[in-house]
Parts: C-alpha cells; structure tokens; sequence
C-alpha cells in the first residue's frame, strides 16, 4: 500500500520548496487580486459609490470584515449579498492554496522522521 522507495523518504530541497511557494503566493495572489477587481467594480456600477469607496468596501468584504457602506439599492444589496458569499470562499481558498507546500513540507518532514 505505502511506497517505500528511498525517493519517497527525501525531503525536497528548499529551492524546490521555495519555488513551489512562490508559484502559488503568485496563483493566490491573482485571485485575490481579480477578486478585488470585482468587488471594486460591483460596488461601483451597482451602488454607485465612487471608485476609493468601492475599494474599501470590497476590501473589508473580501477579508470578512464586514461592508463599510449602507447598499441603498436592490440590486446593490444583491451584488453585495453574493459577493460576500463568494469572498468568503475566495479568501480561504486562497490562503490554502498559498499555505499548501508548508503544510506538506511539514507533513512529508513528519512522515520522514517516523520512518526513520
């Protein structure tokens, strides 16, 4: 069942390591930056706050803070209603996608360890 090769037991070297971080700080980093994108561009064509307002708002929902500003309309209440939704599930996503290669890094360096 478990592969016990010597290949398996190696730690991967920290340029290795350090890359795969890199790579999804990156991956992490447009998404949440396209998210923002978003909510920035939500708020101002649905509520109709100017573009500064529109990013503290999207802002401070992206990262479960909570909205800055009362949503006077329909259909502002609705864009801000699913966008918090789906910041909820952006923001986390991304975090561990960002946290990832530490966690297997330590997962892999215990798995290591209670082979030896």
């Amino acid at each position: 069942m478990f592969n016990d090769n010597k290949s398996t037991t190696q730690l991967a070297p920290t340029s290795v390591y350090l890359k795969r971080t890199l790579i999804l700080f990156a991956i992490s980093f447009m998404f949440l930056t396209l998210s923002l994108g978003l909510g920035i561009w939500g708020y101002h064509y649905y509520a109709g706050l100017p573009f500064k307002d529109s990013l503290l708002n999207a802002s401070m929902i992206l990262t479960g803070m909570g909205p800055i500003n009362p949503m006077k309309t329909d259909a502002a209440k609705l864009f801000a209603s699913f966008y918090s939704i789906y910041s909820g599930v952006a923001f986390l996503t991304s975090i561990g996608v960002f946290i990832a290669p530490t966690l297997h890094r330590l997962l892999h360096k215990f798995h290591i360890e209670d082979a030896e």
